[in-house]
């Protein structure tokens, strides 16, 4: 791999089916691995705990201000809650909104949760817009955008102001202001990244946002406007990224080889984590 930076990553873990979803909470690094249908938890040394098992595709996870984690079982278009005692439960039923998997969730300072759906049956379905809903803290679910050419990664600014939603097939990251009442409104273009393909993003303390990148095997640091701080260029897809550690100033990247869905059913372990020192620390959700 090529890093344009002072310093090359280093490997955290190896082994995954396909990761996805990365998260920093309680001092450990939280990821779904799809293909072997797991949430992990991993520290900084590389030790990794199963802390859920889904028997569902796709999965991403974000918390709850109470520390409840919150589950997006995909296939079933449910966000699942899980309790204190370890149980899910049903946070919220969108089965009504669509008959395509959810995909991306991100959960604002107040405890709404933004819920992304990419609108047709990836990958053999034929293309269509996805759209974004909000779930309240209460479980009520509604739609808030439209029209979005395969929503994936999201983030909300640290204020809870704006929500960033990267169009992978549009290649752009899309910003809407946030209402009082967890709408979005005023769309506009907050990145246009020419033959970029943002998967999972995060957003870091100088307003920059990374994305990670499959067909281009890379993750790029992107201000508003589209101007390229940073690319760390990969052997293999990167398919989404977070900033964590002590200081939030460490970047967290989710890489595997991709040669479509139908691969992740051979359960062959070429995913990994890399991690290596930002700029800036982590800002905003998640």
């Amino acid at each position: 791999m090529n890093f344009q930076g002072p310093v090359a990553p280093r490997i955290l873990i190896t082994d995954l089916v396909m990761g996805e979803s990365p998260r920093w909470h309680q001092d450990r690094l939280w990821l779904s691995d799809w293909g072997a249908q797991e949430i992990l938890a991993v520290d900084l040394a590389g030790e990794r705990n199963v802390m859920v098992q889904m028997a569902s595709l796709p999965f991403s996870i974000d918390w709850l201000p109470d520390g409840r984690l919150l589950i997006v079982s995909g296939r079933d278009r449910l966000l699942l809650r899980r309790e204190p005692d370890g149980s899910l439960v049903t946070h919220a039923d969108l089965t009504g909104m669509s008959e395509h998997p959810l995909n991306e969730i991100v959960v604002d300072g107040r405890g709404n949760a933004y819920v992304n759906n990419i609108g047709f049956d990836f990958p053999e379905g034929e293309v269509g817009p996805g759209f974004i809903a909000l779930v309240t803290p209460g479980g009520a679910a509604r739609q808030v955008a439209d029209e979005v050419e395969f929503p994936n990664g999201m983030v909300v600014t640290p204020d809870d102001s704006a929500l960033i939603v990267a169009e992978s097939y549009g290649h752009r990251l899309t910003s809407f202001e946030i209402a009082a009442d967890g709408g979005l409104s005023n769309r506009r273009v907050w990145a246009d990244l020419g033959d970029g393909v943002p998967d999972g993003i995060c957003l870091d303390a100088e307003g920059a946002v990374w994305y990670a990148d499959v067909p281009n095997q890379r993750c790029v640091r992107v201000r508003e406007g589209g101007e390229v701080l940073q690319t760390i260029d990969l052997d293999r897809g990167g398919f989404a990224c977070m900033l964590g550690g002590a200081d939030g100033r460490t970047l967290f990247v989710v890489a595997n080889e991709w040669g479509g869905a139908e691969e992740m059913a051979d359960a062959a372990r070429t995913g990994q984590v890399l991690m290596l020192g930002a700029p800036a620390a982590r800002a905003g959700w998640p």
